[in-house]
């Protein structure tokens, strides 16, 4: 009982911290998103950007307002740092707006995805939730290093499928700047090599049955993987969108696996 309130207290605010990020990206991209997502909300004219910008500011504040009440010092740090870096990304403001700049836009996604979650929800389950003492420990390691590959691509790969809009509205992309095959094959590349990190790791546990979780379950990934980019075809904006999608998939895929690293 006492994991589950733990747990949702994180996931609550985080899922309200989430909708505001992507929400006030979706506001700062409406004319973009005509070009490269016509089907997203506000970009559809489903939601009118009234609606929009009271959906995003109602789910800041309810999810600070969440982190405050709660008490969870490393929460509250989570979500307070996911909120400037998703507002300095998106914002049209002097010297914000990151996402203009590939390595800023990098940098966020990772500081975000890979450090920031990692560190902070572990810190909020481990000293506040149950009251134990910080350790480093090999999970925790291991997240966080096997995450920072996977939001790099994540940052690299979102890219992919906008080429044309953020060409034309001045984005500089990676995907801009070097092109889509080259990006999406680099993509491929780190994923790999971070699934044969992940093994090698997994056969250093001192037990049996996590060696064999951590080596067949990133096995099994890899090759999903690899059967997927064989099969694409770059030339398509929906097969390269689809396949965006199913990198998030791997990436959900990974907490699965995280609890058997021993």
């Amino acid at each position: 009982m006492q994991f589950a309130v733990g747990l949702a207290q994180a996931l609550i605010p985080a899922l309200l911290m989430n909708i505001y990020i992507v929400g006030l990206n979706q506001i700062s991209d409406v004319k973009i998103d005509k070009v490269n997502k016509p089907y997203l909300p506000l970009a559809s004219g489903e939601f009118s950007l009234k609606m929009g910008i009271a959906l995003v500011i109602s789910s800041a504040i309810l999810s600070l307002s969440m982190g405050t009440y709660i008490g969870s010092r490393p929460l509250l740090w989570a979500l307070v740092v996911s909120f400037v870096l998703g507002t300095a990304y998106s914002i049209k403001l002097p010297f914000l707006r990151w996402k203009r700049s590939a390595f800023a836009a990098a940098s966020c996604i990772l500081a975000v995805r890979a450090i920031i979650v990692q560190l902070c929800f572990y810190l909020h389950m481990q000293s506040f939730v149950f009251g134990r003492a910080f350790a480093l420990t090999k999970p925790l390691v291991f997240a966080t290093t096997f995450m920072s590959f996977f939001s790099i691509v994540i940052a690299l790969f979102k890219d992919i499928p906008d080429l044309e809009g953020d060409r034309f509205f001045g984005i500089q992309s990676y995907t801009v700047k070097l092109g889509q095959e080259r990006v999406f094959w680099v993509c491929i590349q780190l994923l790999i090599a971070a699934y044969g990190v992940a093994m090698a790791v997994g056969v250093s546990s001192a037990f049996l049955w996590a060696r064999f979780l951590m080596v067949l379950g990133h096995i099994i990934l890899a090759a999903t993987l690899w059967y997927h980019a064989s099969m694409i075809d770059l030339k398509s904006k929906a097969a390269i969108t689809e396949f965006y999608m199913f990198v998030w998939k791997l990436f959900y895929a990974e907490y699965l696996l995280i609890p058997f690293m021993r």
